[in-house]
């Protein structure tokens, strides 16, 4: 008998691919649950029909379109799958795997890990290797309100030019991730059916994948193509959780994550790699995450019957 649903969002990217590698190839989990591998275009998912080519023949997958840009398609294909999850079609969902953004689904008795980044943390030194993106002193936080971000007003190309807006806008985004990663944490164990769910964020750190492919020549094909897989793969063997890490080591330790470490309860669980995770004090506040949350609601025009959570509004 199944134990369950994985499913992954961004399977055909770097990282969700890797993890789709390490489902196949790990035997308890090829045979025992069957894999949802969502992308944008089926047919343009090169990387990953290459990776399912490899899997065992006992491995029950499918690989479903889902554009993330769009709550419409959200709301299609969570529908979908909870129908059939209702009808016995589809084994529940036991990890749900959001490493290309966020949808909530239902019918879920296991663990929801989002894919973060150090880059959520205004004070992580870590950071600071990107030409001082988060020194300038103009932008003192990465939440300077929902709104303001959602319709792209912070941090513009235009106010200032070069690579310092795109990489804030990008740790405002994970940023994003984090403080919903702790509301829905909170919400959850006050939840008297759903909390036996547990909440993780996992930092996977800087993988040689297509992540960076908009980025001109040098860093889309030169750095990430050519240099950062020889030193992710000299790195990982000194330090495990180091700043380069290979897709691979990544991959499995999303896995582990879901699988492998006991089920934390209560609150949500923060992972770099296989390490702890310092959180950003901007995730720990309450009133910002209550702006973010409610901002969300009413963006995704959220309804009663839309979640199986009690404390929704």
């Amino acid at each position: 008998m199944s134990k369950g649903t994985i499913l992954v969002t961004g399977a055909n990217g770097g990282l969700g691919s890797a993890i789709v590698q390490n489902i196949i190839s790990t035997p308890d989990l090829a045979s025992n649950y069957a894999g949802i591998y969502a992308v944008r275009k089926a047919a343009t998912a090169m990387t990953l029909q290459g990776v399912l080519r490899r899997a065992p023949l006992d491995h029950r997958h499918e690989t479903v379109e889902i554009d993330l840009g769009s709550l419409a398609s959200v709301r299609k294909t969570a529908a979908d799958i909870n129908a059939r999850v209702a009808k016995g079609d589809l084994p529940k969902i036991r990890a749900l795997i959001l490493n290309a953004g966020y949808s909530d689904y239902a019918n879920l008795d296991g663990r929801v890990l989002f894919v973060s980044s150090w880059s959520h943390d205004i004070d992580d030194p870590r950071n600071d290797v990107m030409m001082g993106a988060y020194k300038d002193t103009g932008y003192p936080t990465l939440f300077p309100g929902a709104e303001v971000l959602a319709k792209g007003q912070w941090s513009r190309p235009e106010d200032d030019p070069g690579i310092n807006s795109g990489f804030r806008r990008y740790g405002a985004s994970k940023l994003c991730a984090m403080m919903l990663c702790e509301e829905l944490a909170d919400r959850i164990a006050k939840d008297p059916k759903l909390n036996n769910i547990s909440v993780v964020s996992l930092s996977p750190g800087t993988m040689p994948t297509s992540f960076g492919r908009r980025a001109g020549f040098l860093i889309g094909v030169v750095a990430t193509r050519v240099i950062m897989p020889v030193l992710s793969e000299m790195s990982v063997r000194f330090s495990p959780n180091g700043m380069l890490r290979p897709s691979w080591k990544s991959a499995a330790d999303v896995i582990r994550a879901c699988f492998d470490i006991e089920a934390y309860k209560g609150e949500a669980l923060h992972l770099d790699g296989t390490a702890s995770l310092q959180i950003a004090k901007d995730a720990k506040d309450e009133a910002k995450r209550k702006e973010l949350w409610e901002y969300g609601l009413g963006a995704a025009k959220m309804d009663e019957g839309d979640t199986a959570l009690v404390e929704w509004t």
